[in-house]
């Protein structure tokens, strides 16, 4: 792999303007191609097999008329001050606003408040409650301008209407976020190589590269219903691993060419060496992302599908785009104006770097660098013990949001609990007495504690299967609402032995209990096979059984030690002001098992960086204490720009007013922190001082049988000091390299 990606460096540097135009025309390609798509998003959850699902199939067969399936919408009224909207003039009102709901497209059914109860008991907030016929991903731009234009006509009226339910379109995310976190990294990558030039090349490969993995799914919610998150997730993720993948193959371009190689030569050696080791970080990335499509949910595996793709755009890009760009800049990369004394020292040999006198203070310190921060990441972890799941509902949208302001108007109206009604199904086909199976049912609910109202059993035609709505006291997010869902369930039993007739629990609220129960149960296996499978890539490359074993359970330490921090956060709410977390509430029940699948590839980045530089010192003979300083020489600041950047990144969506974005913002923040200087800079050298020449032990019968990846570039090296000293001319060495690389890519691909 490193002969070939040594080719590929030079020939992308030598053909450079050719690369070039092959990128600007995929980018205007994908451009005009994402300029004429229409694609939805949606986040809707379905999950085959769970009881929630279940009912919700019957109810599609036979309560057609009610949707089940269908996307929701709640327009929320709220009278004017010292008015009520049973008066003759708002009664009207609303009466008109909600012929013209029936009347919008799509919609299958609305729920009027007077005749139904549904207004508050001091007059003063009603609601109704709209179905549509078909799902989120569905609706059409004509249904949800009628919902909008029915608020509009509301509040003209003088009445104050909010929109609540899945239906309702939620405004354009702020792009400020991705600014910051591009000023940010413009900033670290400048610091890092005092060069404006060097700075500028990683952000704008990363630009290219971001803007083409966005458009390309654009496109693709055209022909695939896409979770609403996809693309924001495959931007965090895109945007930072394509910067910290330029910045490892530019540094040690810059090295190559201070060790005095020609600026094409350079480029390849750079490439057949941290190129090789890019490949593979962003193979692990993209296997830990991908493995998500193996929980079963549909949102979970776009997210993940999506990431993993902008993931492999980058690495593409870096390894293509990347040195071509290089072959502009020439040397004008090496002139470093920005540059400090004490960094000019450094380049010189004069000043050993801070990451060397990091690297041997804690190789000679290495029990008590390894206690203490293995107990500073348990104590924060500490909080994760009491970690609770739920799926994002209008409770956690943007404050002053139309969603939000009806979820808060509804609970101070009618209580939390009407904001996630439960639907139980009464399944009496068997049953010898269906009417009787309803009113056993309706009897049983009613008496549960943290029942608010229960409405009576609505048959379908053939009078054996029954609809009760039951209405909790708490909020849906709450424990107690669970607890309810799980007491109903339990009667499930004894009815049938009374009966003969099933009872069953859905709706939203059940829907997204039975999904957060699911992704709980996932998470062990989940990461069963994601860190199994990147076990044996690491295997692969470092050819070592502990430095990998090593790698995934540091990984483990950053995941909980993260997990405690975002349930100090968001559930129990320490410093809930500093990151603008308005209420406190559980953890998105997506975003532990998307923590896992994404800081997973991220921390597997950062020990692909500094280990290979590590095990390519110590191949080339340095002793492991040595090979270990020896990465930090040539590593640590990278590694340290790069979790800059990605924390940057990261951190800048906490400008999000979205509870999810927020969280994922913070979670991978805070585990990208921990990761890279707790984990990978610290105790990575500690584990491995004490390990000695044992870290690369590696059994004999698996190393033969084991492919040789040529990782650190030693076939490389050898084959390129074999041809310096043969005994051609040194001014044909030169011409017989580039000879070499004029071969079309098909051959390269065929020899190596």
């Amino acid at each position: 792999m490193a002969t070939f990606l040594y080719r590929l460096g030079r020939l992308a540097f030598r053909r450079r303007r050719l690369f070039l135009m092959f990128w600007i025309v995929v980018l205007a390609a994908v451009g005009i191609g994402a300029a004429g798509v229409s694609g939805k998003t949606t986040d809707d959850f379905t999950l085959p097999g769970t009881q929630s699902q279940r009912a919700i199939d019957l109810l599609g067969k036979e309560f057609p008329q009610a949707a089940a399936g269908g996307a929701t919408a709640r327009v929320v009224f709220e009278a004017p001050g010292g008015q009520k909207l049973t008066s003759t003039a708002n009664k009207t009102e609303i009466s008109a606003l909600v012929a013209d709901l029936d009347k919008a497209p799509q919609v299958a059914s609305v729920t009027e408040p007077f005749s139904n109860s549904l207004v508050s008991e001091d007059g003063t907030i009603a609601y109704a409650q709209v179905t549509y016929e078909v799902p989120k991903a569905d609706l059409t731009d004509a249904a949800s301008e009628a919902l909008n234009q029915v608020a509009e006509k509301g509040e003209r009226a003088g009445l104050t209407v909010s929109l609540g339910g899945n239906a309702v379109q939620e405004k354009a995310a702020s792009k400020a976020a991705e600014l910051i976190g591009l000023a940010v990294a413009a900033v670290a990558l400048v610091i890092t190589f005092g060069s404006m030039i060097a700075a500028g090349l990683p952000l704008l490969t990363a630009l290219i590269g971001v803007g083409v993995a966005i458009l390309c799914i654009t496109i693709s919610t055209q022909f695939f219903d896409m979770a609403s998150a996809s693309s924001t997730l495959a931007l965090m993720l895109g945007l930072a691993v394509a910067i910290d993948y330029a910045l490892f193959i530019v540094s040690r371009y810059r090295g190559e060419i201070r060790d005095g190689h020609e600026p094409e030569e350079a480029a390849g050696r750079a490439l057949g060496t941290a190129g090789s080791a890019v490949v593979f970080a962003g193979l692990t990335v993209v296997i830990a992302l991908a493995g998500l499509s193996v929980i079963g949910i549909k949102m979970l595996t776009t997210m993940g599908l999506a990431a993993a793709f902008a993931v492999a755009v980058a690495v593409v890009i870096a390894l293509t785009l990347l040195p071509a760009v290089l072959g502009f800049a020439g040397m004008r990369i090496m002139k470093g104006k920005l540059t400090s004394k004490r960094h000019r020292a450094e380049e010189r040999g004069e000043r050993e770097a801070m990451g060397v006198r990091w690297g041997r203070f804690v190789t000679r310190n290495p029990v008590k660098m390894l206690v203490v921060s293995v107990v500073g990441l348990g104590l924060l972890a500490i909080p994760a013990m009491s970690l609770r799941l739920t799926l994002p509902d209008d409770s956690m949208a943007s404050p002053g949001s139309t969603q939000r302001v009806a979820y808060d108007t509804l609970s101070k109206g009618f209580g939390p609990g009407f904001n996630g009604p439960l639907t139980v199904v009464v399944d009496a086909r068997d049953s010898d007495d269906p009417k009787a199976a309803a009113e056993n049912a309706y009897a049983t609910i009613s008496e549960l504690p943290d029942v608010a109202a229960v409405r009576p059993a609505a048959f379908n035609e053939a009078g054996d299967v029954a609809l009760i709505t039951a209405i909790p006291k708490s909020s849906p997010t709450s424990q107690a609402t669970k607890d309810l869902v799980a007491d109903i369930r339990d009667h499930s039993d004894a009815l049938h032995k009374d009966t003969g007739a099933d009872l069953m629990v859905t709706g939203t609220t059940a829907v997204n209990i039975d999904v957060s129960t699911k992704l709980a149960e996932a998470m062990v296996p989940y990461l069963a096979i994601v860190v199994g499978l990147a076990l044996i890539l690491l295997l692969l490359v470092f050819r070592s059984i502990l430095v990998p074993l090593k790698a995934a359970l540091g990984f483990l330490l950053s995941v909980v030690a993260t997990l405690g921090v975002l349930v100090a956060v968001f559930q129990w709410g320490w410093l809930k002001d500093v990151f603008g977390v308005d209420q406190t509430q559980p953890i998105v029940s997506v975003l532990p098992i998307l923590l896992i699948g994404v800081v997973f590839g991220l921390a597997m980045d950062y020990e692909v960086f500094l280990v290979t530089r590590m095990r390519e010192e110590y191949v080339h003979g340095a002793e492991p204490t040595e090979a270990i300083v020896a990465g930090f020489r040539h590593g640590g600041r990278v590694v340290t720009a790069a979790a800059i950047i990605m924390i940057s990144v990261f951190s800048g969506f906490l400008l999000d007013d979205t509870a999810l974005v927020k969280s994922i913002g913070l979670g991978l923040a805070s585990a990208v922190l921990f990761d890279a200087f707790v984990v990978r800079m610290t105790i990575v050298p500690a584990v491995m001082t004490l390990l000695g020449r044992r870290a690369w032990a590696l059994p004999g019968w698996l190393d033969r049988i084991m492919p040789d990846v040529d990782v650190e570039g030693e076939k490389l090296r050898h084959a390129l000091e074999a041809r310096q000293t043969s005994t051609a001319p040194a001014g044909h060495e030169e011409a017989g390299q580039g000879a070499d690389d004029a071969g079309d890519t098909k051959k390269l691909a065929r020899k190596h």
